[in-house]
């Protein structure tokens, strides 16, 4: 299977024995073979990244999975399963391997158990102490993930039906019924394990004294808006690992100043989300850098317009299309710094997942008309839907996401007014924006980022299916609950991936949502840091925890 078209994760039938087979292998690092046979791996050192601040805390339960919390928690966290990292991982492939489990089965459809690795300790801070983490920890997670009320990505696992901790290390996972992205959701970053004291001292886990995991670093120190700091766990349950005694995460909201400080040698990666320079200013970091590392792929987020289908003007699926239409994805990339021209359009599922995204040729004849930007035939529609002198809206968004991000807003609502579509921002601040607008808490037009899970599931069922959270159009379609319960359903991929592709058929010519372009960028990182690949998602820490530096 070529590049383009690797998949996303592997088998059932390979995962099973994987996770059979993972106790062999339980106490040798996850270390890039290739690396580690060219360059023994040395230990010291602070990885130094540009990152993100926690501004709506560090409870994984009770925010939306986005970048500001998910990749600080990368660090200080563990799941059951992970996303495999390091050079062999080519970015846009996901490959599972265990984490704090040690190895599962599936005795039926509908059931699965996992053995826990033994000797796992807790961060060694109050109220936990460094405890050994055990099946009961991880009942409580998932109990607490279904019913605590406000968290958003509940429903990804909505189908467990009982969790049991059937001895100190091992818990059965039971489901009401057959659910083939299962063990795909256990790898995101929201399924941290969580500790029980922790949740019952702080009453929740905002603070940052309540951030306490088994992940490779804990967090030492947090100073709102400037920056994070990670030491080493030195119980971590896979010896020899993490190799960097810390990472230093440094808040910078401005990128002409994260870039300069990049170039100055602040940093030992790109300052952008996911360690990437923008292509604006890639020839000058070139220029200072000559012998940086760089890999080029396509991003999972991007732009996404959200309508109140309940409400005019968006009842009427011709105004949808007319907004959809209006939208030039090409105008998009060329005028975006991270991309300079180079990017791709997005079905429902974003084009970075390559095995689920369907390709736009393969969309019906109406579905690929809204990827042909066409101004006449806009206005035609909303004329025809009742509007011959176009459309004054609000367009609620937040700033907040970074000033790339509001450069690609202003030339998605020119595009807009060029077919009579004539908007207007009411921004939002980024906290009160990610606690509302997401959920669907704004008047007709809304506009936002998406991308922050890795799994193509969640862009069909989180966005589509009523009653859910982050289904922030409120779509209420009976034929398209019933086809996305169904690939839900099936455990044979290729069959499910034939419903998928339909879904996205459908979806593209009912436009509930519009879909800005994904870039395709570079993720740079200085030649002395060894053993490191950029991929998507917010798992930084998985793929700096076997990472080193050589200097």
């Amino acid at each position: 299977m070529d590049a383009s078209h690797a998949r996303t994760g592997i088998s059932r039938r390979e995962l099973l024995k994987l996770g059979s087979a993972a106790a062999a292998g339980a106490a040798l690092p996850f270390v890039d073979r290739g690396a580690a046979e060219a360059q023994t791996p040395k230990r010291g050192g602070v990885f130094r990244i540009r990152g993100e601040d926690a501004i709506t805390g560090f409870d994984p339960h009770l925010a939306a999975n986005h970048h500001r919390i998910a990749t600080n928690l990368s660090f200080t966290h563990s799941r059951l399963v992970k996303v495999k990292a390091g050079p062999s991982v080519t970015p846009g492939t996901l490959p599972l391997e265990p984490d704090l489990a040690e190895s599962w089965i599936q005795p039926n459809e509908r059931t699965y158990v996992f053995k826990l690795r033994k000797g796992v300790r807790w961060h060694p801070k109050p109220p936990v102490n460094g405890r050994e983490l055990t099946a009961e920890d991880v009942k409580y997670t998932y109990d607490r993930f279904l019913t605590i009320k406000g968290n958003p990505a509940r429903s990804t696992i909505g189908l467990v039906e009982k969790i049991d901790a059937l001895d100190r290390y091992t818990v059965r996972f039971s489901l009401n019924e057959p659910f083939g992205w299962f063990l795909d959701y256990l790898a995101n970053t929201v399924m941290w394990i969580v500790p029980r004291e922790a949740v019952e001292q702080f009453g929740d886990l905002k603070r940052a004294e309540a951030c306490i995991g088994t992940g490779p670093w804990m967090l030492d120190r947090y100073e709102p808006n400037v920056r994070l700091t990670f030491v080493r766990n030195p119980n971590y349950f896979v010896p020899g690992l993490p190799y960097a005694d810390g990472v230093e995460v440094t808040v910078d909201e401005d990128p002409s100043s994260r870039l300069a400080a990049w170039i100055a040698g602040k940093y030992d990666f790109a300052p952008e989300y996911g360690q990437c320079v923008r292509r604006l200013d890639l020839d000058v970091a070139k220029g200072r850098k000559p012998n940086l590392k760089t890999q080029d792929f396509t991003v999972l987020f991007s732009g996404i317009t959200m309508m109140k289908l309940d409400r005019e003007p968006f009842k009427d699926v011709r105004v949808r299309r007319a907004l959809a239409m209006a939208m030039n994805w090409k105008d998009v990339i060329d005028s975006n710094a991270w991309s300079q021209g180079h990017g791709v359009p997005n079905p429902t599922i974003p084009a970075a997942l390559k095995e689920w995204t369907i390709p736009i040729n393969q969309l019906s004849p109406e579905g690929r008309r809204i990827y042909e930007q066409n101004v006449p035939e806009a206005k035609r529609l909303l004329a025809q839907a009742g509007f011959p002198n176009g459309l004054k809206l609000p367009v609620e968004a937040t700033l907040g996401w970074s000033p790339d991000y509001v450069d690609q807003l202003q030339v998605v609502m020119r595009n807009w007014k060029d077919a009579g579509i004539d908007t207007e921002i009411k921004g939002k601040e980024f906290g009160a924006f990610i606690s509302s607008v997401i959920y669907g808490k704004f008047e007709k037009l809304a506009h936002s980022l998406r991308g922050g899970t890795p799994i193509a599931e969640a862009y069909l069922y989180n966005g589509h299916m009523p009653g859910e959270p982050l289904n922030s159009s409120g779509v209420d379609d009976p034929k398209l609950t019933e086809m996305i319960k169904l690939q839900r359903r099936t455990l044979d991929t290729a069959k499910r991936r034939e419903i998928v592709f339909d879904i996205q058929r459908y979806l593209a010519e009912q436009v509930y949502y519009a879909y800005d372009a994904s870039v395709t960028t570079v993720s740079a990182w200085e030649p002395y840091v060894k053993n490191f690949a950029p991929n998507l998602g917010h798992d930084y820490g998985g793929r700096l925890m076997a990472a080193w530096l050589d200097r």
